[in-house]
């Protein structure tokens, strides 16, 4: 697990994920999570709900979640627990972020988001349409109103 890395939550997942916070790596996360207004967080950043395309490049795997609350598991159709340690790797991360993740067995794994091809506040919402940028990036200066005559 990476320390002194900011993931970036919505305020609605935030308040119900503290309720998991008894999670050791979830908490931990949230402590340094950047949290955001559900209808301000970038669309490339993965959510709750969000379905996410990954690669593990421990394994050699490429596969497609979606993250869920615990009692929303479904391994069949795809639906991986917040609490399952890749649910708690992506959690936060943005469309080509990476990190290296401590699993149960004792190994670390290598994922990287390569695409998010669901998040429930890009579909609900106008606002959130600007990608999420990375840090040292600069943004760029808004164009200035034109006045015509």
């Amino acid at each position: 697990m990476t320390r002194n890395r900011s993931i970036i939550v919505t305020d609605s997942d935030f308040a119900l994920l503290r309720l998991l916070a008894s999670h050791e790596h979830l908490a931990t996360e949230l402590e340094h999570a950047e949290i955001v207004a559900t209808d301000r967080v970038p669309t490339n950043v993965v959510t709750m709900n969000s379905r996410v395309s990954f690669d593990d490049a421990t394994t050699g795997e490429t596969r497609e979640i979606t993250i869920v609350f615990p009692h929303e598991a479904d391994f069949l159709q795809g639906k991986v627990s917040v609490l399952a340690p890749v649910g708690t790797a992506l959690l936060g991360l943005t469309e080509g972020q990476s990190i290296v993740w401590p699993f149960p067995d004792g190994s670390s794994h290598a994922l990287r988001v390569r695409k998010i091809a669901f998040q429930p506040e890009a579909s609900a919402s106008p606002v959130a349409q600007a990608p999420a940028m990375r840090r040292g990036s600069k943004p760029r200066a808004a164009p200035k109103p034109s006045h015509a005559p």
